[in-house]
């Protein structure tokens, strides 16, 4: 086995060593970076829902309550001004969603389907659990979602949903007796749950990986034969030459011309050994000869 192959031998099994290692933390970098995008974009739609609802209760809910006694006004509902308004958002963004599932819903586009259903009793089995942030297979693939519970906290809220003799007539008349009814101060009724879609982030990060792993092994490629070029340059060529010239003068044949002994490096060095060596041995013989 001669010294480039061997020399070939360990780059290519350090090459491949360092690519696999690479590959898989760069594959775990790009996830987790991916996980954590898609976590933050998650964030945002539910930070904005919550806003509708802030701005709700704060803003229009004081201005349109006189006209309750008369005519019930959704509008003046925190839930449904936050699922109105994100569900403008779906029309340009199908695969993001948001939902206040409920169990028991006034509204019955609201009421929880069997996995939103799981979430609610996840909340009302652990107290302290404010955020489930988790992952499911949807219709389109992989998909993250984020929920939050929803609590009747304020005790205001008891008026419309405690029981229907409590109830505006106005949302009654819209709504009916059957449903949104019963509901308890502090008690978790539902789950405001935001989906966002992870097939795009995961395929950026794939795309990413891929993109990398390809410059490596062409920075590699570029490496390997920079090094051979310069292995055959610099060693494999000068101890060839020195082989052939070692061989010749095993044979008597002195007329091989010397080494250039420029330079401090180790070719040069062992290039003025074999030199000196040459030079003793011709004379050696030289000398054999004239005593014979």
């Amino acid at each position: 086995m001669g010294l480039r192959l061997k020399f070939n031998l360990v780059l290519i099994t350090v090459f491949l060593v360092g690519f696999a290692a690479a590959s898989m933390m760069s594959r775990q970098l790009l996830q987790e970076n991916a996980r954590d995008e898609v976590i933050r974009n998650a964030r945002l739609l539910m930070d904005t829902a919550i806003a509708v609802r802030s701005y709700t209760v704060e803003q229009i809910k004081p201005q349109l309550d006189p006209q309750l006694a008369e005519v019930f006004l959704p509008q003046t509902v925190p839930a449904y001004a936050a699922t109105e308004t994100l569900a403008h958002v779906q029309k340009k963004y199908p695969d993001y969603s948001y939902k206040e599932a409920t169990l028991n819903p006034t509204n019955p586009r609201d009421r929880a389907t069997d996995w939103e259903a799981d979430l609610v009793q996840q909340f009302r089995q652990s107290s302290d659990a404010k955020e489930l942030i988790s992952e499911r297979m949807g219709a389109t693939g992989r998909q993250l979602y984020i929920a939050k519970p929803i609590q009747i906290s304020n005790a205001a809220c008891l008026a419309c949903h405690s029981v229907p003799a409590a109830a505006p007539a106005s949302m009654l008349k819209v709504y009916g007796e059957a449903n949104g009814f019963g509901w308890k101060h502090n008690e978790v009724i539902g789950a405001q749950v935001v989906t966002v879609p992870m097939e795009i982030a995961i395929r950026n990060a794939d795309r990413a990986l891929n993109t990398f792993m390809l410059s490596l092994a062409g920075v590699f490629f570029v490496v390997f034969v920079v090094l051979n070029l310069m292995l055959s340059w610099l060693i494999v060529q000068p101890i060839r030459a020195m082989a052939g010239a070692a061989d010749k003068i095993s044979t008597g044949d002195f007329d091989v011309p010397e080494f250039a002994e420029k330079g401090t490096d180790e070719m040069s060095v062992l290039g003025s050994a074999f030199n000196r060596m040459r030079r003793s041995l011709d004379k050696a013989m030289q000398m054999i000869e004239r005593d014979a």
